[in-house]
């Protein structure tokens, strides 16, 4: 199976990376299902990246029904170590603009329902999650957009709603007061699993609007954002270019051994049946006679 150590999980808008050469498609399946397209391998300035459209082909997965961990684990057993992701927010501050960009540093989890881990089922894992962005590999996207030219936040705190519809007015509001500076429907479940799998994460989030928080404001239609977004994305493309072929070799951050001291349960007491399933993931915490 073709190997690569970088992905770029696709969102709104962004499909496919056509600057990749060398393609090959991969159809994974994993022990989550499958994930929500094949997966395209190739290189991008000479690294070898993969590439997965969240949405799907066509866009025809909606944001609560995203296969998350099916597309984490497919690259998580592709080799990935670092993954950047593209978002599609609102803004809650006067500031952050549509057609700005913001990489965010922190999460506020507001999904319901959401398969949310890859544990569970006689295995209790806690995980550092803090700081739910590697910082290292933000940076590197932040500095990556400063130098194409992006009006680009290095921080801000991200609220994961459920959607599929927008905010009512009275959330968004709500979301506001929380400190809040932006929100979309898809950074969550993926940045914890990403931290579960000890793959670095970051986030590109392109703002195409000023969500509902303000008095006199519109309503937000699909059309006004589909604008905004195809604009934001023509910038992300040059950011990704810049960005892959910056991400060092040799991971020196904390999400490389996220699990290393997040077990709770003994491996003596782990199911056989799930400790077989998330081997990939466990694996190499286990010895010889754990496995």
């Amino acid at each position: 199976m073709p190997q690569a150590k970088i992905a770029v999980i696709g969102g709104s808008g962004l499909y496919k990376m056509k600057e990749m050469t060398d393609i090959e498609e991969v159809d994974l399946d994993t022990p989550f299902g499958k994930p929500s397209a094949p997966i395209t391998i190739g290189r991008l300035e000479g690294v070898g990246i993969a590439f997965l459209p969240r949405h799907g082909k066509g866009h025809r997965i909606s944001p609560t029904e995203i296969p998350a961990r099916a597309n984490i684990y497919a690259l998580k057993s592709l080799g990935v170590e670092c993954i950047i992701a593209i978002n599609t927010v609102g803004s809650f501050k006067q500031e952050i603009k549509p057609g700005d960009l913001v990489i965010p540093d922190q999460l506020i989890d507001h999904t319901r329902g959401r398969a949310n881990s890859f544990f569970g089922e006689g295995i209790v894992v806690h995980i550092p999650f803090a700081e739910p962005f590697c910082p290292v590999l933000s940076q590197i996207v932040f500095e990556a957009a400063r130098e194409v030219g992006a009006s680009v936040h290095p921080k801000g705190t991200y609220a994961a709603m459920e959607g599929p519809a927008f905010s009512t007015r009275a959330e968004s509001r709500l979301y506001r007061s929380w400190g809040a500076d932006i929100v979309g429907m898809t950074a969550l479940p993926e940045a914890k699993l990403a931290r579960e799998a000890e793959i670095c994460y970051s986030i590109i989030a392109g703002v195409t609007d000023y969500d509902s928080w303000q008095e006199r404001s519109q309503p937000i239609t699909v059309d006004v954002i589909l604008d905004i977004q195809r604009q934001n994305i023509d910038t992300i493309r040059k950011i990704i270019k810049l960005a892959v072929a910056r991400i060092p070799e040799k991971r020196d951050c904390d999400c490389a051994t996220a699990l290393k001291a997040a077990f709770v349960t003994a491996p003596k007491f782990m199911p056989p049946e799930q400790k077989q399933k998330l081997d990939l993931l466990i694996g190499k915490y286990l010895t010889e006679g754990d496995s």
